[in-house]
């Protein structure tokens, strides 16, 4: 019975696999239809700027419920009036240091009283230091581990509890190309998004062995922004060129609406993540000098309120 039961099971995922792949060929060419977001109660960390911001704007033009928070209160009232004019017809603001724990429990009972559950959670909110390791200090590397990934977890905790119970939701992860590929120059940032993707694929899988198909995740990957966080950066290959945020946030949000678990921008980044897993180390710094990945953060100089 043992012998036929792995048979059995070797069989079935040599089919599915197979047709899993040509499913994902066949989407290649036909992308899932987008699925309706009205109605949905849309959480944005870091929504006072930049991709917080364009992304605030988006989904406001489908009608969501939108709850925005951010340090900066000035942006993050900014960023409301712009959906509200946008036709978003509920915008919520709530001022949140994503990098306190008890600050994001705090106002996460306050959302869950005053608006309800939280359906769609992105988390946004993001900081880069942009100093070598060596010459960072202590509290700023602990700053951009508390932002970039255990808030996080907090807002994990916070939210994701009521979409297990009804078995809907969706959880956005902001991450980064530093997530899957590192550069010099950017050790604790780096540090931090690939926690940030190893968290939410973790999660992603927990979901699946509840059998909670209802609650998706996004992980989402870009390189360089124009935003103005990574200011002063000059890529020297076009293989990583600065990219428009507009760009980046159509693809992000072409991502959500279809569900689609994960998206590098640029394409180019799948093939780099994979020649990491086969290529030898050396030719791989190789590659980094040809395409000036050593002098990226050289000339780095960041958001002034970074």
């Amino acid at each position: 019975m043992g012998f036929l039961r792995t048979l059995a099971e070797t069989f079935e995922l040599i089919v599915l696999s197979f047709f899993y792949s040509i499913e994902a060929l066949f989407r290649l060419v036909v992308p899932q239809r987008r699925k309706s977001v009205a109605n949905e109660t849309v959480l944005i960390t870091g929504a006072g700027s930049g991709i917080g911001r364009l992304l605030s704007l988006e989904f406001a033009r489908l009608k969501v419920t939108l709850v925005l928070w951010d340090i900066n209160e000035q942006g993050n009232e900014e960023t409301a009036q712009m959906a509200r004019e946008q036709g978003s017809p509920h915008v919520h603001v709530y001022h949140c240091d994503c990098s306190r724990r008890e600050e994001v429990a705090r106002v996460a009972s306050l959302v869950k009283k005053e608006v309800g559950d939280v359906t769609m959670l992105v988390n946004n909110a993001g900081i880069v230091i942009g100093k070598n390791f060596i010459d960072t200090s202590e509290a700023e590397m602990q700053k951009v581990m508390d932002v970039n990934i255990m808030a996080h977890f907090w807002t994990y905790k916070a939210f994701l509890p009521a979409m297990i119970a009804r078995n809907h939701g969706h959880l956005v992860s902001i991450a980064s190309a530093a997530g899957y590929v590192t550069i010099s120059g950017l050790a604790d940032y780096c540090g931090s998004k690939f926690a940030a993707v190893g968290f939410a694929e973790s999660v992603a899988l927990e979901m699946i062995a509840m059998k909670k198909d209802g609650v998706k995740t996004t992980i989402v990957c870009p390189a360089f922004i124009n935003t103005g966080m990574f200011d002063g950066c000059k890529p020297q290959s076009k293989m990583f060129p600065i990219l428009d945020e507009m760009f980046v946030v159509k693809r992000i949000m072409n991502a959500v609406l279809r569900n689609q678990p994960i998206i590098m921008i640029p394409r180019f980044t799948y093939f780099l993540v994979y020649l990491r897993s086969w290529m030898p180390h050396k030719v791989l710094i190789l590659l980094a000098h040809y395409t000036r990945l050593f002098d990226v953060m050289k000339t780095f100089v960041g958001r002034k309120n970074n």
